[in-house]
């Protein structure tokens, strides 16, 4: 292929060690091993996509064949071997895709030749991609081989050298006769940098926001840096300078200063243009999912901004967002944003049950919306916005300043705000003087797993005010005793001690139930009544006893 035809992410793949970006520990590793000549029999990196895992099996294997050693690796006059790994043609540097080879056979043809030493280098060497997804059987046929290699005339051996993705897959008696490497995510100010230069060398002429818009989507990938790169480059075909809002209309992102302004409509009450703003950002492309994700982002930095400095380094935010992003902050309580994180993640786990995600999105915004103001304990702040948003529509008066606004309120505190003379009374002042009145309670406040334990797997040994004694049982849920306790505090206001005993306790109240339901089966069956139905209609039979 002509260089000039090839995308960035193979034109500029790296040739050489001190090529490779954001791993200098692992390169200085191999790069010294190979050098004194202590070489495992196989190596394994594994990483995300894109931080060069193939790539450093492709070097690894030069760096043992180059006739020039590794000291003078070939990076432009490369000798014979570097060559011909480079172009994927050596025929003693084997690369296979496991991802399309899964099977005991493949690995048994692989093993059959390495019997036969290499023919023009040093080592004979087998580069394996995706190894996890090879079989259970494959796995277990490479295994002696891997430890004991076979020895050639040449004075080489055998190396293996293996990528994945997945390396909770690869079972630990591979993993335990390889050398492994993690590769980490490449740093977003040294792929800022590097990306940079490549479009310097390209011609490019792309804004610094724009390319840190690219170091942020590519998540510390350097492949899917370049390929967005690439992108950028092919969409840029007038001549002018790719600016960041160009860029975002390219990749489908939006400004995140939409999201602020929707923040500061939330606070204000105003669902009209909130919607508007949402709508605009829904008509983008953007899903749903991705708009909740980057609320949440939002409300991370709304949080956390000043622990974060303007400057250049910052490839989360550009200069505008972090402006009003600090702004919007000083006027918001800590409390309100962990509501608001809380909330936004139930949402999006009700998005995996609707058929329309957009206009549950809606909803939760309107939901947002409608929220009236709670006090909380040790609360004194007011986060209004009256310095800068119109007073009409925050609908505050001056005598209640002392008011926290637009708190959230999460299920929990929707029960709490249910009025005395609704079934549960008040909610500090409740007692519990038995253990049916306990499941009663879980039934009135809608904790029917944990009704379900208390009536299933529980087997009470002793039950007084404060104090409760149950039989060991394994059938019982991890968490049973701590969620049990939590919720007896939050109901009675004031801890209670629940213990595990050896001894033996009651029987379960469903065990309990079921032996008075067979005993009242068991009577009516001797009554006349039914024998009577029984003479009459031979094929009856009692099904069920309800009392009037």
């Amino acid at each position: 292929m002509d260089v000039k035809s090839k995308v960035l992410a193979l034109k500029y793949r790296p040739v050489v060690f001190n090529d490779i970006i954001g791993q200098k520990i692992v390169s200085d590793a191999i790069f010294n091993a190979i050098k004194n000549d202590k070489t495992p029999n196989a190596y394994l990196f594994t990483g995300i996509r894109g931080v060069g895992k193939t790539t450093f099996a492709r070097i690894v294997a030069k760096a043992l064949n180059c006739k020039n050693k590794v000291d003078n690796l070939c990076k432009e006059n490369l000798c014979e071997n570097c060559y011909s790994i480079s172009n994927s043609n050596n025929i003693d540097v084997i690369e296979i895709d496991a991802a399309s080879k899964t099977s005991v056979d493949d690995v048994r043809d692989l093993i059959d030749l390495s019997r036969y030493g290499p023919t023009s280098s040093k080592y004979k060497i087998f580069i394996i991609d995706e190894v996890h997804m090879l079989s259970k059987q494959a796995f277990n046929a490479l295994l002696k081989t891997l430890e004991e290699p076979p020895q050639y005339q040449t004075g080489g051996g055998l190396k293996f050298i293996f990528a994945t993705t997945e390396i909770k897959k690869i079972p630990i008696t591979v993993l335990s006769r390889c050398q492994r490497f993690d590769l980490s995510r490449v740093r977003s100010e040294e792929l800022f940098l590097y990306i940079q230069n490549v479009c310097k060398l390209e011609n490019g002429n792309i804004s610094d926001d724009a390319l840190r818009l690219i170091v942020k989507i590519s998540e510390g990938s350097v492949r899917d840096a370049l390929s967005l790169l690439d992108r950028a480059l092919l969409s840029n075909q007038i001549e002018k300078k790719l600016e960041l809002s160009d860029l975002q209309k390219i990749f489908g992102y939006f400004d995140k200063s939409y999201l602020v302004e929707l923040f500061e409509n939330i606070f204000i009450g105003n669902q009209q243009k909130t919607l508007d703003i949402y709508r605009n950002i829904y008509n983008q492309g953007v899903e749903p999912k991705i708009f909740l994700n980057d609320f949440l982002e939002i409300l991370y930095y709304l949080k956390n901004i000043n622990l974060f400095e303007k400057n250049t380094k910052n490839f989360d935010l550009n200069n505008k967002e972090f402006e009003l992003i600090k702004s919007l902050s000083d006027k918001i309580n800590t409390e309100t944003l962990i509501l608001f994180w809380q909330f936004t993640i139930k949402t999006l786990e009700e998005l995996n049950v609707v058929s329309d995600q957009n206009i549950s999105v809606e909803m939760f915004l309107i939901r947002l919306l409608h929220i009236k103001s709670l006090k909380i304990d040790g609360y004194e702040k007011n986060y209004s916005l009256n310095k800068k948003l119109d007073d009409k529509k925050l609908s505050l008066e001056k005598n209640v300043n002392k008011e926290t606004i637009s708190q959230i309120k999460n299920i929990t505190q929707e029960k709490k705000s249910v009025s005395p003379d609704v079934n549960k009374g008040n909610i500090k002042n409740i007692k519990i003087e038995s253990f049916n009145d306990l499941i009663e309670l879980c039934n009135t406040n809608r904790e029917i797993k944990l009704k379900y334990e208390l009536e299933n797997n529980v087997n009470l040994v002793n039950f007084e005010n404060g104090r409760i004694e149950i039989s060991i049982n394994e059938k019982l849920e991890k968490n049973f005793i701590k969620i049990l306790s939590n919720k007896l505090l939050e109901w009675t206001n004031k801890r209670w001690m629940i213990s595990l005993s050896s001894k033996t306790g009651e029987k379960s109240k469903k065990e309990r139930d079921d032996l008075a339901k067979k005993k009242n089966f068991e009577d009516e069956k001797k009554t006349d009544e039914y024998k009577r139905i029984l003479n009459t209609f031979s094929d009856a039979e009692l099904v069920e006893i309800k009392k009037k």
